[in-house]
């Protein structure tokens, strides 16, 4: 039966690392989490309304004062061995339990509260971590098992034809055998048709896992296995450990609005993931960087607007789109799309990109492979800011880049109304002709050609712009194409 029963208990639900022994590490974790440097992450309105703008700019600000860590936060990822493991749908269960690590253990918990919706799912939730941790007085997980010779090794994915959390949740898993050896049988259990499963999955195994990347076996859930080793990131875990044994994050942002500390509640949980990074994520940019290393890429731009090729993407064409191209034009931009490209010279245009322009996109997923120096520019709307922007947070704290949104209007008959994002999915942007001209106005600027504007209120925000984005001497550039507005 390829479906798990969320109308249990979380107690009888939940796999507990310590004290269940079908989840035993293989060895102890150096960590648990720890500081990293976090990138510029900006959004600014380009909406052509002012109702609208006063509702990103509040989204914005409500996400800068209560959402937002100090630094970003590395989880570690861990090999584990499961006993008993299955792989049902998209989730993983060992000895009848879910396990809560990574995107399958979210996922278990998320679909644990919608079906639980009319109750008090939240509370339930983090009531049972809390007493597991309270109740427990062992050490936070079970001893390891060293023994892993012969074992195969398994990950799980949501779905294998969407780019975003291919490579975010599962193409990152496999950097855990470069420390296990690779030498064993290689599964990817998902849980798609095989019509549905795209030719990038196996590409980008190939490329970027030369040495066993052909050798991975794609299986269909639900499948089973008696001894099973994956990969086990310890965010959900963290929860369960004391302070003594893993330090708090209460340090790392200022407001309680949303956060919850050790307490597991849905939104608190929510704001960790926006600031959280995988190891795996990590390790992957490593590896990708690795692979083009000594390899001539001189025929990708460096400045770039990132399309959609016909049939290779959801038709969500954003409103103004080929005049913001022909407005880039003349500061050297061409217009490319991910699609057309293998993957080692996707990672290498990101790795060589000075400045990077799309609307929003699974194609912000190469975010990751950006050099630290390169600013990634996205076109959303409100409904993107408020329901996709944290998912891309880590790849910009993994990469060190400057990621910044212009959030223009959606393509609506009434685009002040919320259209659902559950009932109809993500609305289409359009960019008004003064959008246009902001977002060109930024790029130009990044690039030292900076626009003379009319009036102090445009030189004010645009140089406030600049500043937030690091770039403090193309500020000082535009003033100085501006002579005397600095006293206004």
């Amino acid at each position: 039966m390829n479906r798990i029963d969320f109308s249990q208990d979380p107690a009888a639900l939940f796999l507990n690392p310590a004290t269940d022994p079908h989840l035993r590490p293989v060895a102890e974790p150096g960590f648990y989490w720890r500081e990293r440097p976090r990138a510029r992450i900006l959004g600014f309105s380009a909406s052509g309304n002012e109702a609208t703008t006063q509702r990103i700019e509040g989204h914005l600000a409500q996400t800068a004062r209560h959402r937002t860590f100090t630094a970003a936060v590395e989880f570690n990822t861990i090999p584990v061995v499961l006993r008993q493991a299955e792989y049902v749908k998209n989730f993983v269960t060992a000895g009848g339990k879910a396990v809560l690590g990574g995107a399958a253990g979210v996922r278990a918990l998320n679909n644990w509260r919608w079906k639980h919706e009319a109750e008090d799912h939240d509370t339930r939730i983090a009531d049972w971590m809390e007493a597991a941790r309270e109740a427990r007085s062992g050490p936070p997980l079970m001893p390891p098992d060293p023994d892993t010779a012969g074992l195969p090794f398994a990950v799980e994915a949501r779905n294998t034809f969407n780019y975003f959390h291919f490579v975010t949740e599962t193409l990152c898993q496999f950097c855990l055998l470069d420390d296990l050896g690779h030498d064993r049988p290689l599964f990817l259990h998902h849980p798609d048709a095989p019509a549905k499963t795209r030719a990038f999955t196996r590409g980008f195994l190939t490329a970027l896992f030369p040495e066993f990347g052909a050798r991975v076996q794609f299986r269909r859930t639900p499948q089973r296995h008696d001894r099973v080793l994956t990969a086990f990131n310890l965010m959900q875990a963290h929860y369960l450990c004391r302070e003594d044994e893993v330090p708090s994050l209460d340090p790392l942002i200022a407001s309680r609005e949303f956060w919850a500390g050790r307490r597991a509640t849905r939104r608190g949980q929510g704001v960790l993931q926006m600031n959280a990074v995988d190891t795996s994520l990590y390790r992957l940019r490593e590896r990708a960087l690795r692979a083009i290393e000594g390899r001539d890429f001189s025929h990708l731009p460096t400045r770039f607007w990132i399309g959609r090729e016909h049939g290779h993407a959801r038709a969500r064409v954003m409103g103004g789109e080929d005049a913001l191209v022909e407005a880039l034009a003349p500061l050297g931009f061409r217009r490319i799309s991910f699609e057309s490209l293998s993957p080692l010279e996707q990672v290498a245009l990101m790795a060589r990109a000075e400045v990077m322009v799309s609307a929003h996109g699974a194609g912000f997923t190469n975010m990751l492979f950006a050099n630290p120096a390169a600013h990634v520019i996205e076109i959303g709307t409100l409904q993107t800011a408020m329901f996709r922007w944290g998912d891309f947070w880590r790849l910009a704290n993994a990469s060190g880049c400057t990621y910044v949104s212009f959030y223009a209007d959606m393509a609506r008959d009434d685009p002040l109304t919320d259209p659902g994002f559950t009932a109809v999915g993500l609305v289409p942007a359009v960019l008004s002709p003064a959008g246009i001209e902001m977002v060109r106005g930024h790029v130009a600027a990044l690039l030292g050609q900076p626009p003379l504007l009319d009036g102090p209120q445009a030189v004010q925000r645009l140089a406030g712009a600049l500043n937030r984005s690091g770039a403090h001497a193309r500020t000082v550039e535009l003033f100085a194409r501006h002579p005397g507005i600095e006293a206004g």
